[in-house]
């Protein structure tokens, strides 16, 4: 079921607006079903003055959750509180039109992806992340691979890893049940017109370490209930 809410609604067209969804904000009714943690009850993009502020509160507290450590790379678990947007892939440095632009915040304590070679496994960090479909993940999406050979376009912050992920280092906070990233306005193109959604979900790698190398394994909860990007950036009130 998660898979064709996935696939279906982040793909296709984005026209219908739930009720709970007022500009700004994504908000949803708290489930038992869901790990407290994962459980979002609210999700919002604002700009305040030259910074886009992007958040999640959840039932729990947030990031008290990790996945368990199993001393490899191949095989291991990723934890996300992800805003998956309209943006477009140019906006954030990459080739333009390659797929569906998100910002996740993560923690897998088995391998670094920090820019410029650096460490981050033991804390949870911001990455930008292009998605697309691959009926082979559990959850029908995954992060872009790039494939052997090719060079496309990346932002300076790349992980030097071959998928389309970014590794910037935006100002990124938990404070209980919330968590919040900062990035200046002016490093997203398109932002101020910009849609989303908020989603916590598990990823796994690759146990052969073949594409697809990055899937969405699990989706703990979507914030509109069907992934239909009803929040619309707008300034802070």
């Amino acid at each position: 079921m998660h898979r064709i809410l996935l696939t279906a609604a982040l793909l296709g067209a984005m026209s219908a607006v739930p009720a709970h969804a007022h500009d700004n904000t994504v908000t949803s009714q708290p489930s038992d079903a869901v790990p407290a943690s994962f459980d979002i009850i609210e999700t919002s993009i604002v700009t305040h003055g030259d910074t886009a502020i992007f958040t999640t509160r959840v039932r729990g507290e947030a990031g008290v959750d990790k996945p368990d450590a199993t001393g490899k790379f191949e095989g291991s678990s990723v934890y996300a509180y992800v805003w998956p947007t309209s943006l477009d892939s140019g906006d954030i440095g990459f080739d333009a039109s390659q797929g569906i632009v998100a910002l996740a915040v993560t923690f897998h304590p088995d391998f670094d992806d920090a820019a410029y070679g650096g460490e981050n496994r033991h804390v949870w960090h911001p990455h930008w992340v292009v998605l697309g479909e691959d009926a082979a993940c559990p959850g029908g999406l995954k992060v872009h691979d790039i494939p052997e050979g090719t060079t496309p376009k990346v932002p300076p912050t790349w992980p030097n890893v071959p998928l389309l992920i970014d590794s910037p280092d935006y100002p990124t906070t938990f404070t209980g049940a919330t968590v919040e990233v900062s990035i200046p306005v002016a490093l997203i193109g398109g932002i101020a017109d910009a849609s989303f959604d908020g989603v916590t979900a598990g990823l796994k790698v690759n146990a052969n370490l073949h594409a697809p190398l990055l899937c969405v394994d699990n989706v703990f909860k979507v914030a509109s209930g069907d992934l239909s990007l009803p929040g619309k950036v707008a300034p802070a009130h």
